[in-house]
């Protein structure tokens, strides 16, 4: 029987093992260290078992973290309406923060809302947190969230999810710190909708985005678009404790092979989204580390419906029976996804229909309907970059399979930087690449209403638009889950956008980096890893 930690020693005692652990005492130099403060072996055994697993789980404060995403350019903002890419979204997790956050578990939190209710889906009670202050000082008001929402519904601020905002209709300040908001019919998601990166609380009357003025656990030192971030911890954050890191540094390396060095020779202690190719090479190096992240992210291949050669049905038919998704999973991506049907609401969703299956590859089905289409033997363009994760090898497997049956395709590879502004939504055949939601109603809502900012192919479909407001005012869920299914199919048959598989998010990072945890939003823990991880001493 073990013997029992003597009376007098205290969690005085215990933090300074803890102290030692983190400056690098062997497991002999602390029992030695116990042993002279009257302890017996075996409970001095005891109180190193509990102090390294305290020293496990407890953040360490300090230090300055760099981290490397993918995807950049000039056009990076730090207004979060306008933010597009992985790149954006890290910022504004740092810098500012929403009425409500999606923990690892997809469970909606409350940041800066204290409380939400409603009594009919309709109208929404909003009480923020008191306390809690900008980077400049300014307490946190409802005239603040007031602003920062209304903005979304403003075309002049080209809000990327003005048609998801559109449906707050009317905003009251209650009092200083109680805002109501109603919307244009029932909607029960709202409050995971206000979880969207997009939806961050600015300060009143912000215009100027040269610098962030947030409430979030960093402060704004340097922002240089295309270049790199930097935030400094914001003493004042209203979170008991704050920010774990003194300071972190974002930019993006785009090159795959690049950003895994920069990795392993220390340069960096994150490195975000890293190829499947990658990954063998960090597995076998000493000191770092993967974080897998499967939360409905992918790559789609877009025909625009509205030009040759996507407003031929048959040709977006064809595409879809001419991936090989078995392939692009096992080759493309080492087996790092999940195989999909050709819709944005994964297996991960409770919504998912699991009843509509996957075209299967069939290179004579395919050549059938370009034939009818009258593209069979003509050089296709399509337009691939290494800013959408996987893209490249996607498109060469295209162009593989479309040699086969004499279907000719010209691969247009183009740099990352300014891919999203000049080539996505643009190109008549192009890649895609989209970040997690969390609802149906939001996927379809940015993705594939005929007023989608970012409708891919040129979806468009009265009676698809008619469901996604019936669904969205229902308090039915079975009437909700048939209806987003009857979507999904309409989606998969209808829409010009191939989505083969959901993959997998893996960011490798340094084994001294500690707390990084998955989250439904995306890799990079939502993008929102700044203000929760810490790195060891």
């Amino acid at each position: 029987m073990s013997e029992k930690i003597t009376s007098s020693w205290t969690g005085a005692d215990d933090a300074l093992v803890e102290h030692a652990i983190r400056r690098g005492a062997s497991r002999r130099d602390l029992l030695q260290m116990l042993m002279a403060g009257g302890l017996a072996a075996s409970a001095g055994s005891l109180v190193l078992a509990r102090a390294s697993t305290a020293l496990a789980d407890t953040p360490v404060k300090g230090g300055h973290l760099k981290a490397a995403g993918w995807s950049s350019s000039t056009a990076d903002t730090l207004d979060p309406a306008k933010a597009s890419l992985s790149t954006d979204y890290v910022r504004c997790c740092a810098f500012y923060n929403r009425l409500t956050f999606l923990n690892q578990g997809g469970v909606l939190q409350m940041e800066l809302a204290e409380a939400i209710g409603t009594e009919d889906a309709k109208v929404w009670t909003i009480r923020l947190k008191k306390g809690v202050t900008f980077h400049d000082g300014r307490p946190l008001t409802s005239a603040d969230v007031i602003y920062s929402l209304k903005r979304h519904l403003d075309p002049a601020t080209g809000s990327k999810v003005n048609a998801i905002a559109k449906q707050m209709v009317d905003f009251k300040a209650v009092d200083p710190l109680t805002v109501q908001i109603t919307l244009a019919a029932p909607n029960s998601d709202l409050p995971t909708i206000l979880a969207m990166h997009h939806f961050m609380i600015i300060a009143d009357g912000t215009t100027d985005f040269s610098k962030a003025n947030g409430t979030g656990a960093f402060v704004c030192e340097n922002f240089e678009p295309g270049v790199r971030s930097i935030g400094v911890k914001n003493k004042n954050y209203f979170k008991p404790g704050g920010a774990n890191l003194d300071s972190f540094e974002f930019f993006a390396i785009s090159e795959d092979t690049a950003r895994v060095n920069a990795l392993l020779a220390g340069d960096i202690q994150l490195a975000a989204a890293i190829s499947p190719r990658s990954m063998r090479l960090v597995e076998s190096q000493p000191g770092v580390a993967l974080s897998k992240t499967t939360s409905g992210n992918y790559t789609n291949l877009n025909m625009r419906l509205d030009m040759a050669p996507g407003d031929k049905m048959d040709f977006v038919t064809g595409m879809k029976y001419l991936l090989n998704r078995e392939q692009i999973q096992k080759s493309a991506l080492r087996g790092l996804a999940e195989i999909a049907n050709d819709q944005p609401v994964s297996p991960a969703n409770i919504y998912h229909n699991k009843e509509l299956k996957p075209k299967a590859f069939d290179p004579e089905k395919a050549k059938f309907h370009f034939e009818k289409a009258g593209f069979l033997g003509q050089s296709i363009p399509i337009v691939t970059s290494e800013a959408a994760n996987a893209a490249i090898d996607m498109a060469v497997l295209v162009q593989q399979a479309g040699n086969a049956i004499g279907m000719k395709f010209d691969i247009q590879r183009v740099p990352s930087d300014g891919y999203w502004s000049n080539y996505w939504l643009k190109a008549p055949v192009h890649f895609g690449n989209i970040n997690p939601r969390p609802t149906p109603d939001i996927l379809f809502s940015l993705l594939y209403a005929s007023t989608a900012p970012w409708n891919e192919s040129r979806y468009k479909s009265e009676k698809f638009d008619q469901m996604l407001l019936e669904a969205r005012g229902s308090l039915d869920e079975a009437k909700r889950k048939e209806i987003y299914g009857e979507m999904q199919v309409m989606v998969a048959e209808e829409a010009g956008t191939a989505i083969p598989v959901y993959i997998s998010n893996v960011d490798a990072i340094s084994s001294k980096l500690k707390g990084l945890q998955p989250n439904p939003l995306g890799g990079m823990m939502g993008y929102a890893f700044a203000e929760y991880v810490w790195l060891e001493a």
